[in-house]
């Protein structure tokens, strides 16, 4: 500790200085204290900065970073596959820079947003298409004796689907679950899609909510055997549309990404299906829906 007085030349260190250091940690807190005859004594404090603080800044730097480097990141899965995002952290487009000024000048000079936008569709056109992987050939449906509430549904695909075609196959057959077992497949209101197009759209709320409520009771694991596979549904209600979206979606998946030769409704057997085979390294694997 060090005295300044006011009224003495010099500086006198105090004996207990080197005491205090010793038996503190390096970079101990200094005091002055400062003597004047026209003011009482004072003293300064200088406090030692914080490491704590530093690396507060750091991290926080660091995460500034990585998300200025994520802005242009494609959230497709492998090799151009729609990959479902589930409860991740959205990103907030609201606050795209870009695209805020094309909505800003669309107004004023609708010209010139037409060409701001048609240049980001050329700038970012290899992340919103892909080179279709599937088969040019259409998917065949069949049905063999189908009953909507005790039934499986059989696929063959024309090679043996990786991870990434059973990643997508279950992610799409979950969503058509979810969508049927909240009613959204009930063809007996679909005011909108029924209505004329050369009309406002309108919906009559009363009337959407006396129909009588669909849903999808219950599903199966799929089960998949080299190129064959399949799974069990109870859909518990003869709708017919929850059908058509499953076969629609097939359809693009067979198209864009994977080939799939046959889908089949209903029945208890299945080509070269065998019921004893259950090991993984025969080529049995179950995947939970």
């Amino acid at each position: 500790m060090l005295v300044l007085q006011s009224c003495a030349p010099l500086i006198h260190p105090l004996s207990t200085l080197s005491r205090e250091y010793n038996h503190h940690a390096p970079f101990p807190s200094c005091k002055l204290l400062i003597h004047t005859r026209a003011q009482p004594r004072r003293s300064l404090v200088i406090p030692r900065a914080s490491r704590r603080e530093s690396f507060k800044t750091q991290n926080l730097q660091k995460r500034i970073e990585e998300d200025s480097d994520g802005e242009d990141e494609d959230y497709q899965g492998e090799e151009g596959y729609p990959q479902f995002r589930g409860s991740e952290e959205e990103r907030d487009y609201d606050r795209d820079p870009e695209f805020a000024e094309i909505l800003g000048s669309c107004l004023d000079d609708p010209e010139k947003a037409r060409s701001k936008m048609e240049e980001r569709l050329r700038k970012k056109r290899n992340k919103m298409l892909h080179t279709k992987t599937g088969s040019a050939t259409p998917m065949t449906v069949k049905f063999n004796k189908f009953d909507f509430s005790n039934s499986y549904i059989w696929f063959e695909f024309y090679n043996v689907p990786l991870d990434k075609d059973v990643t997508l196959i279950c992610d799409t057959i979950r969503a058509w679950h979810i969508v049927g077992r909240l009613g959204g497949c009930n063809s007996m209101n679909m005011q909108l899609s029924q209505s004329p197009l050369d009309k406002k759209p309108s919906y009559d709320a009363i009337q959407g909510a006396n129909v009588t409520p669909t849903t999808f009771y219950n599903i199966g694991d799929l089960e998949i055997q080299h190129n064959l596979a399949r799974i069990w549904v109870d859909i518990g209600t003869s709708e017919s549309l929850l059908l058509d979206i499953l076969i629609n979606a097939l359809t693009q998946i067979s198209s864009d990404y994977f080939g799939i030769k046959q889908v089949v409704f209903g029945g208890s057997e299945f080509e070269n299906w065998r019921e004893d085979l259950t090991s993984e390294d025969a080529g049995y694997s179950v995947h939970k829906i």
